[in-house]
C-alpha cells in the first residue's frame, strides 16, 4: 500500500512540475520550446517506453478492432489540439493558473462524460448518493476555475497598473520631451499577453483535452485484454492506450508547429549556444509529462479494487498544489496584489475539496472485490484529466 501511495505522490509531482524546467530555457521563442517538447514527448519517450517495456507490442495492436482504434486516433487528435492548447496557456498566464484551469476544466468535464457515455450506452446511472456527491464535487471545482479565472483578470490589472505607474515615474524623471518618445517606444514593443485569451485557451484547450478519456473508454478493455495475454501486468493498459493516443495527438501538434515556426521564422533559433542545454531541460520535461501517466496506473494497480479512487484524489491533489506553489515560487505572482492570490489560494482550496468529494463519491458505488481492477481503472484513470500526461 506505502508503495502505491507513494507512487501516486510522485507521479502528481511530476505532472506538476513538468512545465518548470521550461522557464529556465534561453535563446528560445515558444515555439521552439514546445515544438521541442511535443516531439519527444509525443513520439521519442513513448516508443522508446513501450517497445523497450512492454511485451508482444505487435501482436497486442493487432488484436483490436480496427473501428475503435480509428475511433481511438480521431479523438486523441482533437487532445493533442487540446494539449497543445494548455503549453500556450501556461506561457499567457504561468504555471499556477495554467495548470489549475486546465486541469480543473477536464476534472469537470472528464467527471461528467462517463455519465453521458453509460447513457448512451444504455447503462444504469450511480445510485443517488454517489450522483449527488458526484455533482456537488463538480460544482466545487467549477467555483475554483471560477475563482482561478479571477485571480488571473485581477492580476493583470494589478500588473498593468504597476506597469502604468513606472511608466509615469519614469516621465516625471525624464522630462516632457524625451517621455513622449519613451512612452511610445514602450507601447511598441511590450506587448503584454492578454490573461483573458490565456484564460480562454487554457479551458478550450481542457474541454479538447478529454479527448484522451474518450480514446480511453473505448480503448481500454480491448487493449486490457490483450496486454495480458501478451505476459504483461495489468497497469501497462495504460502505456497501450497512451502509444497511439500520444502518437495520433503528436500529429496534430507537429503541423501546428510546423506552421508557427515558418510563420515567426523561428528555425534559425535552433542553431544557439544553448540548444544542448535546452534540449536536456526540454526532454526532461517530456520524460516527467509521460511518466506521470504511467506512475499513476502502476499506483492505481498497486492498491488494489480501491486503489484507482485513492490514487485519483491524490493525483490530482498533488499536482495542482505543486503547479500553483512552484510557479509562486518562481515569481509569477510576486507583482499580485493580496486580493488577487486570495482568489487563486480560494480557487486551489476548492478544487482540491472537489477533488476529494469526486474521489468519495467513486467509493459509494465501488465494484465487488470479483470485478476486474482493469475497468475501475480505466474509469478514474480517464478522469485523471486527459492529459497525457
Amino acid at each position: 500500500m506505502f508503495i502505491g501511495i507513494l507512487a501516486a505522490l510522485i507521479a502528481g509531482t511530476m505532472l506538476g512540475l513538468y512545465a518548470l524546467p521550461g522557464k529556465f530555457t534561453s535563446d528560445f521563442e515558444e515555439e521552439n520550446k514546445w515544438s521541442l517538447f511535443f516531439i519527444l514527448t509525443m513520439f521519442a519517450v513513448p516508443l522508446i517506453a513501450t517497445f523497450g517495456l512492454m511485451k508482444g507490442v505487435g501482436a497486442i495492436y493487432s488484436e483490436i478492432d480496427s473501428s475503435i482504434l480509428i475511433t481511438m486516433i480521431v479523438s486523441s487528435f482533437l487532445w493533442g489540439v487540446g494539449v497543445m492548447m494548455w503549453g500556450k496557456a501556461i506561457d499567457h498566464i504561468g504555471m499556477s493558473l495554467g495548470f489549475s484551469l486546465f486541469i480543473g476544466t477536464v476534472i469537470l468535464v472528464g467527471s461528467v462524460l462517463p455519465l453521458g457515455i453509460a447513457i448512451s450506452k444504455g447503462q444504469p446511472l450511480p445510485s443517488t448518493p454517489t450522483l449527488i456527491a458526484i455533482l456537488i464535487g463538480i460544482a466545487i471545482v467549477l467555483m475554483g476555475v471560477l475563482s482561478n479565472g479571477k485571480a488571473g483578470l485581477k492580476r493583470e490589472a494589478d500588473e498593468m497598473a504597476l506597469k502604468a505607474g513606472e511608466a509615469k515615474a519614469g516621465e516625471a524623471r525624464a522630462g516632457e520631451g524625451s517621455a513622449g518618445e519613451g512612452s511610445a517606444g514602450d507601447s511598441e514593443t511590450a506587448k503584454p499577453k492578454s490573461y483573458a485569451i490565456g484564460i480562454l485557451i487554457a479551458v478550450t484547450g481542457g474541454l479538447l483535452a478529454t479527448g484522451f478519456n474518450v480514446a480511453f473508454t473505448y480503448g481500454a478493455g480491448p487493449l486490457a485484454d490483450a496486454v495480458k495475454a501478451n505476459g504483461n501486468p495489468g497497469w501497462m493498459t495504460a502505456m497501450a492506450v497512451m502509444l497511439p493516443v500520444f502518437l495520433s495527438g503528436g500529429v496534430a501538434m507537429t503541423v501546428y508547429f510546423l506552421i508557427q515556426l515558418s510563420k515567426k521564422k523561428a528555425w534559425g533559433k535552433f542553431k544557439t549556444p544553448a540548444f544542448g542545454k535546452n534540449f536536456v531541460l526540454i526532454f526532461i520535461m517530456a520524460v516527467f509529462h509521460y511518466a506521470a501517466s504511467a506512475m499513476y496506473a502502476f499506483a492505481a494497480d498497486s492498491l488494489g479494487a480501491n486503489g484507482p479512487v485513492v490514487v485519483y484524489a491524490i493525483f490530482n491533489t498533488t499536482c495542482l498544489v505543486v503547479a500553483v506553489v512552484s510557479g509562486i515560487l518562481t515569481g509569477e505572482w510576486t507583482k499580485a496584489s493580496p486580493q488577487a492570490k486570495r482568489w487563486l489560494y480560494t480557487g486551489l482550496t476548492c478544487m482540491v475539496v472537489g477533488v476529494l468529494v469526486l474521489a468519495y463519491g467513486q467509493t459509494l458505488d465501488q465494484p465487488t472485490a470479483v470485478e476486474t481492477t482493469v475497468e475501475t481503472a480505466a474509469n478514474s484513470f480517464m478522469n485523471l484529466h486527459q492529459v497525457g500526461a
